[in-house]
């Protein structure tokens, strides 16, 4: 069947404010002067990952909920500007916001806005199940909307993946993206025993491969039953911010996976994007193209060192 996309992007479209602190966690003051100082810009978790796909040379396509406001005209401007086919459907709610704190070493806190989001909301099934037919893979954001989408998606037959972030590991609203993948990220951060986690994932749902991120540690590789550990890539120029980093990093795993590679490859791809991540300003959204990962990832693995993914 001839594909009009390669990757079909569910949710995660927002804005964020992105303001820079002396330090994280922030003392209690009055006041702070600050630089260099307070932007806001669109790109959230499935902004960053559609245009880290898409900067890879791989046909993408976004769809989420956006508000008739001025953060759904960012969020709007960014794809087209980037060139990435946005399906948007209205929320009444409001596109999503957040605000980023972020430090001088490139740490950050978020602080989401909860009130643009409704238990009603929901991506259409019929345009859902159209966009899924005519792509190779959905990549699914873990928001309210995208759970009530992935029966649809696997009826389509497509691949799935999904990135859990700072799951526990615990938490049941986590549970139906866990089990639906095919391809599961996650982060170590808020992980007692992130083997276990991921071997639990492996077994009780459709994943072929869990990949954990572990910031300077790099990142831990399940496939095929085995566990690897993945050494992080040194950055190629000073970190200064971390938020997009997970994003990148699944992002360039995918390319990898959608190319036939086998995964220690795709997670040195992954772990290359995701280096790159962490040195784009936090008022930027951008991503490494394809000839640069091929470039970095060819590189002798003794570059391999100190920094790398957040978890």
């Amino acid at each position: 069947m001839t594909t009009e996309t390669d990757v079909l992007v569910l949710g995660g479209a927002g804005v964020d404010t992105i303001v820079h602190v002396p330090h994280l966690p922030l003392p209690y003051a009055d006041s702070y002067m600050i630089r260099p100082g307070i932007v806001t810009r669109a790109g959230q978790s499935g902004d960053f990952f559609a245009l880290g796909v898409s900067a890879l040379g791989l046909r993408t396509h976004h769809i989420d909920l956006l508000g008739a406001d001025p953060e759904g005209d960012l969020v709007r401007a960014l794809h087209r500007d980037r060139g990435v086919p946005l399906t948007e459907v209205h929320s009444a709610a409001g596109t999503k916001r957040a605000v980023n704190l972020v430090d001088p070493d490139g740490r950050r806190l978020s602080l989401y806005d909860d009130t643009r989001s409704q238990e009603t909301d929901r991506l259409p099934e019929d345009t859902v199940r159209a966009l899924a037919a005519a792509g190779r893979h959905a990549h699914v954001v873990i928001t309210h909307p995208c759970a009530h989408a992935l029966p649809v998606l696997r009826e389509t037959g497509v691949t799935i993946s999904t990135d859990l972030h700072d799951w526990d590991g615990a938490n049941p609203y986590h549970e139906p993206f866990a089990l639906a993948a095919d391809l599961v990220f996650l982060s170590t951060t808020a992980l007692a025993d992130p083997e276990r986690t991921m071997r639990d994932i492996a077994a009780r749902g459709r994943a072929r491969i869990v990949v954990a991120t572990a910031a300077a540690e790099g990142a831990y590789l399940l496939a095929d039953g085995e566990l690897t550990h993945v050494p992080a890539v040194a950055p190629p120029a000073p970190v200064v911010d971390s938020n997009g980093a997970g994003d990148a990093f699944a992002a360039g795993f995918l390319f990898g996976w959608l190319a036939g590679e086998d995964p220690l490859r795709c997670a040195r791809y992954g772990a290359v994007a995701g280096a790159h991540a962490c040195t784009v300003p936090s008022t930027r959204a951008d991503a490494i193209g394809r000839d640069e990962l091929l470039a970095r990832a060819a590189e002798p693995a003794a570059d391999e060192q100190g920094a790398g993914v957040p978890g």
